[in-house]
């Protein structure tokens, strides 16, 4: 099989990978314009944990989630956890919504899972003076994408696979290139090649910290409110956030939201009042309605079918779902391997 991967973010070079791995002898090349330190995952912490995935099934989440927790605590018990970037860390998850925090399906997959306690919840509501009704800790990971995905696509490279710079506008081209089968990870850029229109941006604004003045920084604080704050260690910053906007394409630093993420994380952590901003970010996540993992059958404008596979629309879970997603995708191609092997008889 001759695949073309469209897209280097932390989504599609995990599905390049996963698919070498599974089909050493086919020919997989990546297609990109962007690489990293440049994808929008860059910006973000790599924290594992589900988060604005719209309708996707309950049942999706969790096997997706799932098997990308367990590669990462593959990662992390080897001797590569460092260059993956991968960590292991403790998180408080909280709300001040009457409702409270569901228990969620993928709540059994994490180590460690306790809801939090009225005593808990009591003592940090005079902590912060808020007013949370409920909350979840467990145990979870960051997989940093500055370091994950330079690791994965190198490891991609070693196995034979190729690498492509180049900004693909039509699937057409790779069509008239001779790819057997396409497998689209473009993330928010499905909206122009192949006028997906369901796709939104998702504004994201964080901050970031340096380690060293922040070195009491071990565990991630994660307030779900709308518009709700976030701390998060990672190895040489900790990352102050966030927003999620939707359908806003501002990529500038916007000063009220700096203000917003500073004035509450220090509300949470107040001894961050003590620490120097390093850097500023924007991004723009891939947000739709569900997440989008399945065939389709297309033709091109010179008559010729052909078969993608879509794997996009992860909103602000990129890291979460990267190798369970990539994962599906890899049964797909043994599914469409065996009824090609099938209709030959």
């Amino acid at each position: 099989m001759n695949i073309a991967v469209i897209g280097a973010g932390v989504v599609g070079a995990a599905t390049s990978l996963a698919i070498k791995e599974a089909f050493p002898v086919s020919r997989v090349t990546v297609f990109a314009d962007a690489f990293s330190p440049q994808t929008t995952g860059d910006g973000s912490a790599g924290l594992w944990t589900p988060y604005l995935l719209g309708s996707t099934p309950a049942e999706d989440v969790l096997r997706w989630s799932g098997e990308t927790y367990r590669w990462m605590l593959s990662i992390w018990k080897s001797e590569s956890a460092g260059d993956a970037g991968v960590s292991l860390i403790p998180i408080t998850r909280v709300t001040s919504d009457a409702r409270g925090v569901p228990e969620q399906a993928w709540i059994s997959t994490v180590f460690g899972s306790r809801r939090m306690s009225l005593g808990d919840l009591r003592r940090l509501n005079e902590e912060q003076a808020a007013e949370y009704t409920s909350g979840w800790q467990f145990i979870t990971f960051t997989a940093e994408p500055t370091r994950l995905i330079p690791w994965i696509l190198a490891k991609f490279k070693s196995l034979g696979g190729n690498i492509v710079k180049r900004k693909i506008l039509k699937l057409d081209e790779l069509v008239d290139e001779s790819f057997d089968l396409l497998v689209n990870c473009t993330g928010l850029g499905a909206r122009d090649l192949i006028g997906d229109a369901t796709m939104q941006p998702v504004r994201g604004q964080v901050s970031r910290v340096k380690n060293v003045e922040a070195s009491w920084a071990f565990h991630v604080f994660l307030v779900e409110d709308e518009a709700g704050n976030y701390v998060i260690p990672n190895v040489e910053s900790v990352v102050l956030g966030g927003t999620h906007q939707e359908n806003d394409y501002d990529c500038r630093i916007r000063e009220e939201d700096e203000k917003f993420i500073h004035e509450g994380c220090c509300k949470l952590l107040p001894a961050l009042r003590e620490c120097n901003i390093i850097k500023r970010w924007v991004g723009l996540r891939p947000g739709r309605p569900r997440v989008r993992l399945e065939t389709e059958s297309r033709e091109a404008e010179n008559g010729k079918k052909f078969t993608v596979i879509h794997n996009y629309g992860h909103g602000g879970s990129g890291v979460t779902l990267c190798w369970g997603c990539a994962l599906d995708v890899v049964r797909i191609l043994h599914g469409l391997k065996t009824e090609k092997n099938l209709s030959k008889l």
